[in-house]
């Protein structure tokens, strides 16, 4: 079945073991995570430095002990949960969240096998929406649900993930050790409220476990033509082009991901997606995967963006509200996320992640450079699942004077007459 080649290829980077088909916990981890789940009283585990240790035993059950974490992991640990969280939000995360985190971390190979029988009949239906490396060059699509991606990032949280050889794939960091660290090593007010933003998506995902669905897309521009797809553009074509733009409205107030109406959203990514989220970055795309920690699940199998592509990404739940930017930014609290669900159960938030070049100074304004960034937003903008609407528009030779068939449907649903970009400075 395809669903065993895409577990195949997700199969070195996750904690789990397989034998005759099936996906378990080691009996150690089994019997560690049950203490867990039974609570403080039983598994004597109420604070941060305790919890440490409790995630060294379940390291080592899986032969992790020698994928070093950053050293300062074991401090930081101990002063987030031992320091700066208060006696009342500590007793509930260790009485509360905890037993919870490991109880879902019991169900963990169940949820996987669940979501490859689905995937499985997904791919019947001509689509493969199995958990997988979306490997450079290769467009493809993954659906996860959010429970699923609470058990992932509940890994993230204990850094059960193996990280050898993620670096051959270009994958990025996925545990949460570097978080943790750089939190004791240069202790600033940013970092501490990063920590709690994920803290938060945690205490709100087990008081109510969502049950939507989240996608992830690698989304490639083929730099050589081939069936069904629109290759790279060449400068003749953005050149020559007659094709009019949509409208677009310019607001110099808001926050792009306060938009009430379906924008498309705009991650100004790092080539490796989340670029410094799990490590001391915070500006605009680290705020988001603070403030939508599902976004945090694709960096686990997605492994940096070439020039021809981009990601998209479309029903991660938004958690927290902030304020501030940088060195000010401060967790403000819950965020409830009122966004229409789509016919997939995705809540109709569509992030867009594109990276620019990264310094390049004057040479930003050569055409090679200046054709890498159109094509890079175009291939995040354009919607390869209605090739066939747009395709007279790119004839072999590389550039068109056709007219942009107005009815054209956008990825989530709204007619093409209808959209307006919206540009938030």
């Amino acid at each position: 079945m395809e669903s065993r080649e895409d577990l195949n290829s997700i199969l070195p980077y996750l904690p789990l073991v397989m034998r005759s088909s099936t996906l378990f916990w080691p009996s150690q981890v089994v019997e560690a995570l049950k203490a867990m789940a039974r609570g403080p009283l039983h598994s004597r585990v109420d604070s941060g430095e305790l919890l440490f240790l409790a995630i060294s035993d379940l390291r080592h059950s899986l032969s992790l002990s020698n994928h070093h974490f950053a050293p300062s992991f074991p401090q930081g640990y101990a002063l987030f949960f031992d320091e700066l969280m208060s006696r009342e939000e500590s007793t509930k995360w260790f009485e509360e969240v905890v037993p919870a985190l490991a109880d879902l971390l019991l169900r963990f190979p169940s949820l996987l096998q669940t979501h490859y029988q689905t995937a499985d009949i997904a791919h019947i239906n001509g689509v493969n929406t199995g958990l997988r490396l979306l490997r450079s060059q290769e467009p493809g699509i993954v659906f996860l649900s959010q429970e699923l991606i609470g058990a992932l990032l509940g890994c993230s949280l204990f850094c059960l993930f193996p990280v050898t050889d993620r670096g051959v794939e270009h994958l990025p960091t996925i545990n949460f050790d570097h978080l943790f660290a750089s939190l004791y090593d240069n202790y600033n007010e940013k970092q501490e409220n990063k920590i709690r933003c994920i803290i938060h998506y945690f205490e709100r995902i087990f008081s109510h476990m969502p049950i939507g669905f989240v996608s992830f897309e690698r989304k490639v521009l083929p730099l050589e033509h081939l069936p069904q797809c629109i290759p790279y553009p060449k400068a003749e074509f953005w050149s020559n082009s007659v094709i009019p733009l949509c409208c677009f409205e310019v607001q110099n107030s808001g926050l792009i991901e306060d938009q009430s109406s379906e924008a498309l959203e705009v991650d100004f990514a790092n080539k490796f997606i989340g670029g410094g989220a799990l490590h001391r970055g915070c500006v605009q795309e680290e705020i988001r995967f603070m403030i939508n920690p599902e976004l945090i699940a694709s960096m686990l199998f997605l492994p940096s963006m070439a020039d021809n592509e981009a990601i998209e990404i479309i029903g991660a739940e938004r958690f927290s509200s902030y304020t501030g930017y940088a060195s000010s930014f401060h967790f403000t609290g819950d965020y409830v996320d009122k966004k229409d669900v789509d016919c997939f159960g995705r809540r109709k938030t569509r992030i867009i992640a594109i990276d620019a070049l990264c310094s390049p100074r004057m040479r930003q304004y050569k055409q090679e450079c200046l054709l890498r960034e159109t094509n890079k937003a175009f291939c995040g903008f354009f919607a390869q699942s209605k090739y066939q609407q747009y395709k007279r528009l790119f004839p072999e030779n590389g550039c068109s004077g056709a007219q942009l068939d107005q009815n054209i449907e956008d990825p989530i649903g709204r007619s093409r007459s209808n959209l307006l970009v919206r540009v938030s400075l």
